[in-house]
């Protein structure tokens, strides 16, 4: 992460403020949690995640994860999420680390995590699109994922979405469905919505919001 831009922590609390207060006026002060998304950053964006009071640090890929563990030895005191797509040979590198893996999709990656973590807390992504290229289960495939998860002895706790494109007037029917099936399955976490979306997730019932760039900028590399 050598590349990465220097962060201003001043700037990040200021950011994460905003963002509270975004939430807020959606209606989820006291439910919605903030799960401050570093992918792209150096581990400085997670001190100052920290230091500003997101409630968690959410990171997509294992091998960037790794590195910042290294880099901020026991200086990781906010719970860690892992919110990316991850094959069965990466989680041996950061099982020991993540408090909730989000993008549980296949029941061979809950497979690994039990293994090497029996009891750990997930949650389940649906596909909220109609592109099967995405993440996520197809949701008529929901229920016996979360049956086959649990039969793991995995702590499944809710679900995942990625609202497709469109802003947020598409993403709006998809989270709506999740939180029905949320409810149905009587999972209390509902992890959806970001940066541009956060408020429509918020109204729909998001109990987690994973933002990234309205709190630390554009990532390296992206306009």
């Amino acid at each position: 992460m050598a590349d990465a831009p220097v962060i201003d922590p001043g700037a990040v609390a200021a950011n994460i403020a905003h963002v509270r207060e975004r939430i807020a006026r959606a209606g989820g002060h006291g439910r919605t949690r903030l799960v401050a998304v570093t992918k792209g950053f150096g581990a400085d964006a997670i001190r100052a995640a920290i230091a500003g009071g997101a409630d968690a640090v959410g990171e997509n890929y294992a091998q960037e994860l790794e590195q910042k563990l290294v880099a901020l030895g026991d200086a990781l005191t906010s719970p860690l999420h892992f919110i990316g797509q991850i094959q069965r040979n990466k989680v041996r590198g950061i099982v020991a680390a993540v408090d909730l893996w989000h993008s549980i999709d296949r029941v061979e990656v809950g497979g690994e995590i039990a293994r090497r973590r029996p009891g750990a807390a997930v949650l389940v992504q649906v596909n909220l699109t109609s592109d099967p290229s995405r993440g996520g289960v197809a949701p008529d495939a929901l229920d016996p994922t979360v049956d086959a998860l649990r039969a793991l002895g995995l702590d499944v706790r809710g679900l995942m979405g990625v609202a497709p494109l469109g802003g947020p007037p598409a993403a709006r029917p998809g989270f709506a469905m999740l939180a029905r099936r949320a409810e149905a399955l009587g999972l209390p976490e509902l992890s959806m919505g970001m940066s541009d979306d956060l408020e429509v997730a918020v109204e729909c019932g998001a109990t987690l919001v994973r933002v990234g760039r309205a709190l630390f900028g554009p990532r390296p590399g992206r306009a």
